[in-house]
This record gives structure tokens, sequence and C-alpha cells, in this order.
């Protein structure tokens, strides 16, 4: 099974000093010879300053994945879209008002509903939850599943359940947003109990976790936590 990379080139977390931070999230996911961009952050400017910093061609992209129709997911599209060859853009129907545009430059759109594969190795969850729709990635490698989340509104637990059920595979690392900022210290460690009895061995959250989250995380999972923030690889 092909070798899984995972470089964040948005978020509101440093991690390598030569990058701009900012409030929003990003991730080239690379397998095999396999590139596709999960959100593209706030701010082109920011998300592309990253991109050059990091050596990243754009060209090389060949799908761009939306979680949802939120501006600090989607605020780089356009920027990214221009710099890119006409990938396909796997999108839910929350973002269908972005067609004419990603057509505008020579990208496909490609709507996404239910669970499905995009590329080898390389699932969408479907879109989940009620008011909000929102897609997790899911990638599945030879330690597991890895599922990244863009801020986890249908709720993280839900997420990787649904990942879990998909595919029938146990979870090897989950990151990204986990949308738990301000909750409680019992609620998240619930949570994290959740994950833990869903058999998800890391943990890697950032943007919108929380920082008292992610602290809480990081006493729960210990060596098998993940500091996470702008400019991180994270290779399987």
């Amino acid at each position: 099974m092909a070798e899984l990379k995972l470089t964040m080139i948005y978020d509101n977390y440093e991690h390598d000093p030569r990058l701009q931070t900012g409030w929003g999230f990003s991730c080239l996911v690379e397998v095999g010879d396999r590139r596709a961009l999960f959100d593209t952050g706030a701010d082109r400017t920011v998300e592309l300053h990253n991109i050059e910093q990091l050596g990243i061609d754009l060209k090389g992209v060949e799908a761009v994945f939306l979680s949802h129709p939120h501006g600090d997911h989607t605020g780089g599209l356009s920027g990214v879209l221009e710099a890119a060859a006409g990938p396909k853009v796997f999108m839910g129907r929350a973002l269908h008002g972005l067609q004419a545009k990603i057509k505008k430059y020579g990208a496909e759109p490609v709507e996404v509903t239910g669970p499905m594969e995009l590329f080898e190795n390389i699932y969408s969850t479907g879109e989940l939850g009620t008011m909000l729709k929102e897609q997790s990635m899911i990638v599945r490698t030879g330690q597991g599943l890895v599922v990244i989340t863009g801020c986890a509104h249908p709720g993280i637990v839900n997420i990787v359940k649904s990942a879990k059920e998909q595919l029938d595979e146990k979870i090897h690392l989950v990151l990204g947003g986990f949308h738990l900022g301000g909750m409680s210290d019992s609620r998240v460690s619930s949570i994290i109990d959740s994950l833990k009895e869903l058999g998800v061995e890391k943990a890697a959250p950032c943007h919108c976790s929380g920082e008292r989250a992610i602290e809480l995380f990081k006493e729960a999972y210990k060596e098998d936590f993940i500091v996470n923030g702008v400019g991180k690889v994270i290779e399987i």
C-alpha cells in the first residue's frame, strides 16, 4: 500500500516559522504519486505564500477537496485554481454555488453526496450532519485509516464512526479541526473516551479544536498525540 504524506499548509497554530498563520485549514495529501489538496484556507495570499515556501507545485495537484462552505476553508480556492492545472474539485451540495467559478478556472466540479472513492485508497465520508453538511476525507494506509476533518461540525465521534463503518478497518489517526473550543473538560474527556473506544490510535487536532481540548488530547494520548500546525508534515 502506498505511503501517505500530509503537509499542513494553512492553520492558526504555528509549526514552521517560515509560514504565515491564519484562522482556517488546508492540508496537502500525497498518496503515492497522487496529490490532493484538502481545503484552501481563508486567505489566498497566505495560502499561496505558504505553498511557495513549502516548494509545492500546484500543477501536480489533481484534486481539491472542500469539506464545507465556510470561508476559512474555501477562501484560497481562486488562488489555488489559478495556479493549478484543471483539477477535480470534490464538494458537497452546499457548495453548489461555486460551480461556475470552478469551471471558469478550467477545473471540474464533482458533487459529493454519499460515501465515495475519490481515487485508489482515498475516500469521502459523503456529507454528514443536519443543518450544516460537511464531508471528511479517509485515506487507507498500511497502518489503518487516516481521517482528516475540516471543522468536524457533524461531531468528531460521528465522523469517525462513519469512516469505520464505511471501510470496516481500524482508525490509525484522526487530524484536523475537531470543533471543541469552549466545551467543558468533562465533555471533551467524554469525546476522547469515545474515540478511544472506537480504536483511534493517534490524534493530531488543530484549527478549531480549542486550546484546552488540545491539552486534554495531549494528556490522554501521551506519545500517540501529534502536535499539529502550519508546516507540520506527517508521514505514514
